[in-house]
């Protein structure tokens, strides 16, 4: 039955990439060869939508997703960004290794993720005034503070050097806590994605997976810290306090 699931799913992805791309390319075309970031985002959404139900995974989430501003989350998979983006018009920050990865990486290229490369400290600072540049666009902007995904066990402390464009700043900021759940596995093993883990053998791991269901909390920051160091310890006491 795993096979015979698993081939069809691997059909299925391979037919829905070849539509996303002719979609990306026909309206690449009809904005000139400029696409813009709300379209970007737009185009994100639709994918995320249909690819979440070549995996059968059903999300359900409580509180509102933020229309605007900057958005905090735990990071557990790759999954999250397309759980994330099927319910928010999104733009992404991630780091640089991603654009290499297969498939994955050029779609995220496509739709305008921010990436940094972290090797570099005075990358920082280019990628500050990239935030600050997508938040005044009216995207919403996720975040991932721990800076890499983990097994789900806690949630690791938010570095803080990422935040400065938003201490004292007039955009929303929202904070989200993500979780899964599977009948016929281990979430931490087949769901999260982290260690020493290898893109390629995880996914056709998953897509063996009968059925996902992932659980997402939006809750908003009213009163956030005017420094980033104590912002950061902030926002990461809210992530937990959603972790139920």
């Amino acid at each position: 039955m795993k096979a015979l699931r698993f081939g069809f799913r691997a059909i299925w992805v391979i037919a829905e990439l070849f539509g996303f791309f002719c979609d990306y390319a026909w309206r690449w075309l009809r904005h000139g060869g400029a696409l813009p970031q709300a379209e970007r985002s737009r185009w994100l959404q639709r994918s995320s939508r249909r690819t979440l139900k070549v995996f059968s995974l059903a999300t359900t989430h409580e509180g509102p997703p933020p229309a605007a501003g900057l958005l905090v989350c735990n990071h557990l998979s790759y999954l999250d960004i397309l759980v994330l983006a099927s319910l928010a018009h999104a733009v992404f920050v991630a780091k640089s290794e991603v654009r290499s990865w297969p498939v994955f990486g050029w779609c995220a290229s496509l739709a305008g993720t921010l990436f940094v490369v972290r090797a570099r400290r005075t990358d920082v600072s280019r990628m500050n005034a990239e935030i600050e540049h997508t938040l005044d666009g009216g995207n919403v902007l996720v975040l991932f503070p721990e800076g890499t995904s983990w097994n789900g066990s806690e949630v690791l402390p938010f570095k803080s050097s990422l935040l400065e464009p938003i201490v004292g700043s007039k955009h929303p900021l929202t904070v989200t806590h993500i979780s899964y759940s599977l009948a016929d596995g281990d979430v931490a093993n087949d769901i999260c994605y982290w260690g020493d883990m290898t893109f390629l053998p995880h996914l056709l791991k998953l897509l063996t997976k009968k059925q996902i269901n992932a659980r997402v909390c939006f809750a908003p920051v009213l009163n956030p810290a005017l420094d980033r160091k104590e912002l950061a310890v902030q926002l990461h006491a809210e992530v937990v306090r959603l972790k139920r």
